[in-house]
């Protein structure tokens, strides 16, 4: 079954590049973003864990820890780190989970069951890899996407969802659709006018359902 928002995020030992984990554990009681990855030292992947890289602070700024995963052994990512701090200019410090058994690529819904890894294989045999889940504290699954090999992620969308999530955490408050932190925010239709007036101040009632406030601090 897939991982569905709000599921409980698969617990697993893997190990990593900065050595072994248990990840629940890791995650401990903030964030954590998982993003996946089909082969090391592949183009596209490179620049994307660069730019991971180069968002270091702004991952610490938003209590969020970040953890690769790349179905190749531990050695291989030690050496491709090498090329990715090259390119960005900048320390990849997050690790690197090596799915080397299709454990958590599985797990994760991202392969099916009958998944392995041929000799001599290409990163088109495990393309569908591709993908970025954002947790929250509870370890459950609040966003993912899934993007194709030619199509490079954009982490600052990834960035502006993060935002948007724990802006919206356990409250009753919803984003609009390009929203950018420090503008407006919606009020969950679950307060009637006066329950949101008196939590939130002044309200905007552009629709009887569409109703927006300034985005706490």
């Amino acid at each position: 079954m897939a991982l569905r928002i709000n599921d409980l995020v698969p617990n697993f030992t893997a190990d990593t590049d900065l050595g072994p984990i248990t990840f629940h554990d890791w995650i401990g009681s903030g964030w954590a973003i998982l993003f996946s990855h089909p082969k090391d030292f592949t183009p596209v992947c490179t620049t994307e864990f660069g730019a991971v890289a180069q968002l270091a602070d702004d991952w610490v700024k938003r209590g969020t820890k970040v953890i690769g995963v790349s179905v190749d052994g531990v050695d291989a990512h030690k050496k491709w780190k090498g090329d990715i701090e090259g390119l960005c200019g900048t320390k990849a410090g997050f690790p690197i989970i090596a799915d080397e058994g299709l454990v958590v690529s599985k797990a994760f819904d991202m392969l099916p069951a009958e998944a392995y890894l041929p000799d001599g294989r290409t990163a088109a045999d495990t393309a569908t890899v591709r993908s970025v889940f954002i947790i929250g504290p509870d370890k459950k699954l609040k966003l993912s996407m899934t993007y194709p090999m030619s199509v490079g992620r954009n982490f600052a969308e990834v960035l502006r969802a993060l935002d948007a999530l724990q802006l919206t955490y356990n409250v009753p408050l919803a984003t609009p659709a390009n929203w950018a932190v420090g503008q407006d925010v919606i009020v969950a239709l679950a307060l009637n006018d006066e329950q949101a007036r008196e939590k939130y101040g002044n309200i905007d009632i552009k629709l009887p359902y569409l109703r927006t406030t300034q985005a706490p601090e």
